[in-house]
């Protein structure tokens, strides 16, 4: 069969992909597309946007609870239904409209599984691809677990799509996924346990606060077995028997729902990579600093899944442009990876950008540590918030901020101000001479230095 040219060709239509062939089509180039999945990707379809809006009814529901007898005289209930029905009114679109605007762009779209052939060619079903650059952004999928009874295991795209709310729901992991969904799925009103093989939630994350985030998420109704490695998943009519060891015991809780929460991978083991010569690793596609395959100078890979990704960031953006930039005029633009803020999106959420407490103490002589709590500060008194704290990190010699860590209410919104003060090598007094509105969350950065 003849093969189909053109000049570049995307696999993967997330945002990653969808912005390189919008890009290279605006130059002129030829270009396809292909999604074996909905046209959107993963953020808006069955990751970031649609957690975050399940998230928004529970934040009325925390808040309203923090303020009963001070102004609220009786605590709302949640609808699963109707929590559904807001959320699919933002992703129901997104298919459709992106699919739409790359056509308008004279892009190429298909809808199949691509993997290739050789260095330079596709195949997609039954059509053939041939591309002088090809572009990987698949992104990641959810990670298998390695135990007997795996296939009873649901996904967090199954959480973010279930009709009904179970009454018992386990999480197997205690990552960004596990943590953010057992929260609203505690604060909807099921039974939530969390099974994490680690000592704690949140590896990554400081310490100190992810404690205080463990002990008020108990308080909550959330029950974790930590230091807890699955071994087993049975099915038991209607429920499911999860089995596991701690502590040298076997033990096991019954459930309605079992989540696979236990992290995401590259989604690259349908490409046949090894017929492109592309080297990849755990991590995804191997690439250059210009995110060219290391190994394949016709391929790019951008987003989650080349080894260079920053899962869960917002980076999307500058990879597309990056890889755009190196296949429309030849390699002249490296990645530039900046510092990102990272948070996870619980009530409260917990925050973090630059230098860790123990990474701080290895790189720089001396460190000054601010931490505190801050619940008796306005901000956390005026809604009644019963967690607020911080951790700012800063280099004795030069007063420079290196590090901060916060878990509040709105943590995501604030750590973006120390975002900036580390990007631009802020000092501490650098910060407090700005002058912010008052009363605010922002305002508190003058407190914690």
């Amino acid at each position: 069969m003849e093969a189909i040219k053109f000049d570049v060709f995307v696999i993967g239509a997330g945002s990653a992909g969808q912005a390189v062939a919008q890009n290279c089509a605006k130059s002129g180039l030829k270009v396809g597309i292909t999604e074996r999945k909905l046209y959107g990707g993963t953020c808006p379809l069955r990751g970031c946007d649609p957690k975050k809006l399940l998230l928004s009814a529970t934040e009325v529901i925390e808040m309203s609870k923090n303020m009963q007898g001070n102004g609220i005289l009786k605590q709302p209930t949640i609808s699963w239904k109707a929590m559904q029905k807001f959320k699919n009114k933002f992703t129901k679109e997104v298919p459709k409209a992106s699919e739409n605007g790359l056509t308008a762009a004279g892009i190429t779209t298909y809808k199949e599984e691509a993997s290739f052939i050789n260095e330079n060619t596709l195949a997609l079903g039954s059509t053939v691809i041939e591309a002088k650059h090809i572009v990987i952004a698949t992104g990641y999928k959810p990670r298998p677990l390695p135990v007997e009874g795996a296939l009873y295991l649901k996904n967090s795209e199954d959480f973010l799509s279930l009709k009904k709310l179970p009454k018992h729901i386990v999480f197997i992991g205690a990552g960004y996924i596990g943590m953010e969904f057992a929260h609203i799925a505690a604060r909807a009103g099921a039974k939530v346990t969390v099974v994490q093989k680690d000592e704690s939630p949140l590896t990554g994350f400081d310490t100190d606060l992810v404690h205080k985030l463990t002990e008020y998420s108990k308080k909550i109704g959330i029950n974790f077995y930590f230091n807890a490695e699955v071994t087993e998943i049975k099915k038991r009519k209607k429920k499911y028997n999860i089995y596991f060891n701690q502590d040298n015991k076997e033990l096991h809780i019954k459930a309605n729902l079992v989540i696979n929460a236990a992290g995401r991978v590259p989604a690259i083991d349908h490409l046949d990579l090894e017929k492109a010569n592309i080297a990849f690793s755990e991590k995804g596609i191997v690439v250059n600093d210009y995110l060219q395959s290391s190994s394949n100078a016709l391929v790019y890979a951008c987003g989650d899944v080349s080894e260079h990704g920053l899962p869960l960031t917002s980076m999307t953006g500058p990879e597309a442009n990056t890889v755009s930039e190196n296949i429309i005029y030849g390699n002249k633009v490296k990645i530039n990876t900046p510092t990102i803020p990272s948070v996870v999106f619980t009530l409260p959420n917990i925050a973090s950008v630059g230098l860790l407490e123990e990474e701080a103490k290895k790189r720089y002589k001396n460190i000054i540590v601010h931490y505190d709590s801050a619940e008796n500060w306005f901000s956390a008194k005026r809604i009644n918030a019963p967690v607020y704290a911080f951790k700012v990190i800063v280099n004795e010699r030069t007063k420079v901020i290196v590090g901060a860590h916060l878990i509040a209410p709105h943590a995501g919104e604030t750590i973006n101000l120390f975002a900036m003060a580390i990007r631009n090598k802020m000092t501490t007094d650098d910060v407090k001479n700005i002058v912010f509105t008052y009363p605010s969350w922002s305002y508190d950065l003058n407190s914690m230095m």
